[in-house]
């Protein structure tokens, strides 16, 4: 799929008192696009590389790295991209001194810099030039260089190994990659996409044997896997645009190996050969819509699909106005739930492609709930956490406004979807309303279990707390099922592998018919919400005290939302159009509004205790 990147162009100045790169450097590639821009630029910078050799990046760090700019702290140290903190000084056993520095062995932060292959030397097998070349090779702090080892870059989640200056390596939260990566502070994000771009430009003639590298996909022409591409173009773009201390640096790397890196010079080349034909086609209104079979707190939707030049693939479903949820699939069918009884509803439906493009809003249809209470009448999982090694949890919560005796109830789990009900506990005790039960395998991680009450004195051996992605769960009331997670007797696909599955606040009774779009997905190990559940809060019920946004009026191109868990966040126009939305977590607080015009929006934000609303002004 095709996706749409700001592009910023930037005007060169260069203060290196050595030969500038030519003002004709690039004039070759003037208008070409897509991978013949790849190619004529592959062409252009490895015409006058000299390998300098190994060695020589130790004398080249000397020009290219060196902090003396107001940028950051401008006190002549290594300028190490793994411990500056532009906000503060760094700690001064991590100020590297030129010459006298370079590891050696190292047992903590600290101790010695090393030669950083952000393109790891393994997928290349250590073979020059690759290896000696300044533009994708930095000094950085050896302990960190260690822990960052061969991993691909990306977003990692909590819980994992953060650095001094805030890098990181844990789970990946990309969307396409499940493994370990290495997350820089956003200050260097845009350093190291713009890194790797030039490595897959200049070495384009060998990159397609360098498989062993997670971000590479074995072509040389794309280069890259698609969750790499579009990390790499945001962080490019949007997260860390080029600096003039970068500027500096690639004058400095042309004068000591001869050659430049082009995204540096151009940063609208990477669109130009990645992103050469965004797609900006909105897909087709959504027709027909239909609402029926209404229930105390549910009305069914149905519509005849959209159409678009790439695909569609999801539909938003608005009530009365305002975004209800994304369908995170193309079916055009959906069950609102969450709805107050004896009430009579407009609905209405858009659809989005994976580029962002929306249709507008269908015409719209009513519905009115019946007489009855909204309230649960019985238990139902609120949690479920299928992780890493031994990150089993279940969660199941009471709001029925009693205390209910738990006896009553067993667990039970389809071993591979085969249609048996094959092992199963009965629980103890008692549940008092508006809390939850947590049960968990026994060797789950510390990290999960946090303050959280769980129940790990079940036997662990041939029970529910023993499952995988493709073991659907059941949760029973005296023999009748009231609840399930995963489709009973649906065979060994995974339904929610790696995946941690919070019940969407406006859910508040069972389901005996696994409905994936009652739940909010997060990635493997994500074990914040285990614990505590709350069903649909009015905004007056969320404390904005757990959220910080600034600036607001926004003037530049960031806006910053802080805030104490993970949190969705959907931007609006004043018609009510979705125009952005995304997640941001307690370590990554950043959100580019760069595609945004001037105006009034709307901000919404979501968390599994509730959903709030704040007004937004871009001037």
């Amino acid at each position: 799929m095709k996706h749409i990147y700001l592009t910023i162009s930037f005007l060169l100045v260069t203060f290196i008192g050595f030969a500038q790169i030519p003002a004709n450097y690039y004039d070759s590639a003037n208008g070409l696009d897509g991978y013949t821009l790849k190619t004529e630029l592959k062409n252009i910078i490895t015409s006058g590389h000299t390998d300098q050799g190994y060695g020589g990046l130790w004398i080249a760090y000397q020009t290219t790295d060196i902090d003396n700019t107001n940028q950051y702290d401008n006190d002549g140290f290594i300028l190490d991209i793994y411990s500056e903190d532009p906000d503060n000084p760094e700690p001064t056993y991590l100020n590297f001194t030129y010459g006298s520095d370079q590891c050696g062995s190292y047992n903590s932060e600290g101790d010695c810099y090393n030669r950083e292959h952000l393109v790891p030397q393994s997928s290349f097998g250590e073979a020059s030039p690759m290896k000696n070349d300044v533009h994708h090779v930095y000094p950085t702090d050896g302990y960190v260089n260690g822990g960052r080892g061969s991993f691909p870059f990306g977003i990692a989640a909590s819980g994992g190994t953060t650095y001094t200056n805030g890098s990181k390596r844990g789970s990946s939260l990309v969307s396409g990659y499940s493994g370990t990566v290495f997350e820089p502070i956003d200050e260097f994000k845009g350093d190291i996409a713009r890194a790797l771009l030039y490595f897959a430009t200049r070495y384009e003639n060998n990159v397609d044997n360098y498989t062993s590298f997670d971000m590479f996909n074995g072509s040389n022409d794309q280069v890259f896997q698609d969750w790499a591409i579009d990390l790499l173009l945001d962080w490019h773009y949007n997260v860390d645009p080029v600096s003039q201390k970068e500027i500096d640096r690639n004058n400095a790397a042309y004068n000591f190996q001869g050659n430049a890196n082009p995204f540096v010079d151009h940063p609208e080349y990477a669109n130009l050969i990645w992103n050469p034909n965004p797609d900006i086609q909105a897909p087709t209104v959504p027709t027909n819509l239909t609402a029926s079979n209404p229930t105390s707190n549910s009305v069914d939707l149905s519509w005849t699909a959209s159409t678009d030049n790439v695909a569609v693939t999801s539909y938003d479903i608005y009530v009365d106005g305002t975004f209800y949820v994304s369908t995170n699939s193309n079916s055009t069918a959906f069950t609102v739930t969450g709805l107050s009884p004896e009430t009579n509803y407009t609905f209405t439906v858009l659809a989005n492609d994976d580029s962002g493009n929306a249709s507008t809003q269908s015409a719209s249809a009513n519905e009115t709930t019946l007489a009855g209470s909204s309230s649960a009448n019985d238990l139902f999982f609120s949690e479920y956490i299928e992780g890493s090694s031994f990150n089993k949890a279940l969660e199941i919560a009471n709001f029925t406004g009693s205390t209910i005796d738990l006896s009553n109830y067993t667990i039970l789990r389809d071993g591979n979807g085969s249609g048996t009900w094959d092992s199963g506990i009965t629980l103890s005790g008692s549940l008092a309303s508006g809390q939850v039960y947590v049960i968990a395998n026994a060797s789950i991680d510390a990290s999960c279990q946090g303050s959280t009450t769980i129940d790990l004195s079940i036997p662990q051996s041939n029970t529910p707390t023993n499952y995988n992605g493709n073991d659907p769960i059941g949760l029973f009331n005296n023999g009748t099922l009231i609840d399930i997670i995963g489709t009973f007797g649906g065979g060994s696909s995974n339904f929610a592998q790696n995946t941690t599955l919070v019940r969407k606040n406006n859910i508040d009774s069972g389901n005996t018919s696994f409905n994936i779009n009652e739940w909010d997905q997060f990635p493997s190990d994500t074990c914040t919400y285990l614990g505590s559940h709350s069903t649909t809060l009015s905004v007056n019920e969320i404390n904005l005290s757990e959220f910080k946004i600034y600036p607001n009026p926004i003037k530049g191109n960031l806006l910053n939302i802080e805030v104490k868990q993970n949190t969705r966040f959907e931007i609006y126009d004043i018609l009510g159009k979705k125009i952005l939305k995304g997640n941001v977590t307690p370590t990554n607080s950043k959100v580019s509004v760069s595609t945004l015009n001037k105006g009034v929006y709307i901000l919404k934000l979501n968390t599994p205790n509730g959903s709030i609303t704040k007004k937004l002004i871009k001037s």
